[in-house]
């Protein structure tokens, strides 16, 4: 039985306009978690785990920044620091919509991978809290503090906010970034 061939923007890296750059780029946001995940099934060197998932954050980091961002979405950033008073100001590109246009299939996968890895890494801090584990809440603090900045940086750098229709649609549509917001100003204000 025959399947129709996938549609533009659906979630299949076939459709790719970089599929290399694509595999490298979810390659790198899912290694550093299945080390971190599961790395004590091989071993139980703790330093090991951590400076693993280290350089695989980090590699993460550059390769999103500098080129999956670049060739996936057409979006780059980068921060610079005035010599002369030593102020620091991001600078935000983006390419010019006339000239290129942006992959539906590669646009999703960007935008679904660069906003699910830090609420992963948030659900397992939550996990290390819960289960008392603070010197593996080092390790995860390290990687939200990597994945939030560059999926700041990358939501501010898309200025015609196309960035992801998930998370627009599921966050403002619904009212839900206000109802979550509100039941936290409101529990810390009552105490």
């Amino acid at each position: 039985m025959e399947q129709p061939p996938a549609s533009q923007g659906s979630l299949s890296w076939r459709l790719s306009s970089h599929p290399i750059t694509l595999v490298c780029f979810l390659g790198f946001r899912i290694s550093s978690l299945l080390v971190y995940l599961f790395g004590l099934l091989f071993t139980s060197n703790f330093v090991l785990i951590f400076i693993i998932t280290i350089l695989l954050l980090a590699a993460d980091f550059y390769y999103l920044k500098n080129i999956a961002g670049r060739r996936l979405v057409g979006l780059r950033w980068w921060n610079e620091v005035d010599g002369q008073s030593g102020d620091s100001h991001w600078v935000f590109e983006s390419s010019d919509p006339n000239t290129r246009t942006i992959n539906a299939t590669d646009s999703r996968f960007f935008w679904l991978a660069l906003y699910a890895q830090p609420l992963l890494w948030v659900a397992l801090g939550v996990v290390a809290i819960l289960k008392f584990e603070f010197i593996w809440l080092s390790l995860v603090v390290i990687a939200m503090v990597l994945t939030i900045t560059n999926t700041l940086a990358f939501s501010r750098c898309d200025k015609f906010g196309q960035a992801s229709n998930l998370a627009s649609s599921a966050m403002y549509s619904s009212g839900m970034a206000r109802n979550i917001a509100g039941g936290l100003l409101s529990s810390v204000f009552r105490r």
